[in-house]
């Protein structure tokens, strides 16, 4: 009992100084807020590949569903590399715009089996019950405000239908 007590404390403590570190960077565009986390070092690689920063650092806004450095490295081994060669620019590009919603929707915004039209023209679908999932990846952070928008770290990448 004392552990799991332990464990729920240390997790709560984590996540408010998490919270806090990326409350001050809402002065800050979605990429360099992304660069600063430092968990998204594979995402902001494969939107340099795609030619994407210009676009996610102008004004937006933009919800972004941002999956971490673990996401990309649970794909099959061998697909971020593929994804990052030039001449499959158009299907990384594919693949990024469908992790970007236009506008700022945060977490208050949700609602269960919602659909979202991303940048990419496809739609993904939010669920609430249990926890916020986008497309079946689990959000593990959210609301995580930018300049120009808004980012909600997930734990998987999402792939367009």
């Amino acid at each position: 009992m004392f552990r799991r007590t332990f464990l729920a404390v240390t997790s709560a403590a984590l996540l408010a100084v998490s919270s806090v570190a990326f409350a001050d960077n809402h002065s800050k565009d979605i990429v360099d807020t992304a660069v600063e986390a430092g968990s998204f070092k594979t995402l902001v690689a494969a939107v340099q590949a795609a030619g994407l920063v210009d676009t996610l650092k102008g004004e937006g806004p933009f919800t972004v569903f941002a999956p971490t450095d673990d996401a990309f490295a649970a794909l099959p081994e061998g697909t971020v590399e593929n994804l990052l060669k030039p001449e499959n620019k158009d299907q990384l590009t594919a693949v990024l715009t469908y992790h970007v919603v236009p506008g700022k929707v945060m977490s208050g915004d949700l609602s269960n089996n919602m659909m979202a039209k991303t940048v990419q023209g496809g739609d993904v679908t939010i669920m609430t019950e249990g926890g916020v999932t986008v497309d079946g990846a689990n959000v593990v952070t959210a609301d995580i405000e930018a300049s120009n928008g808004v980012i909600h770290v997930i734990d998987a990448v999402i792939l367009p239908k």
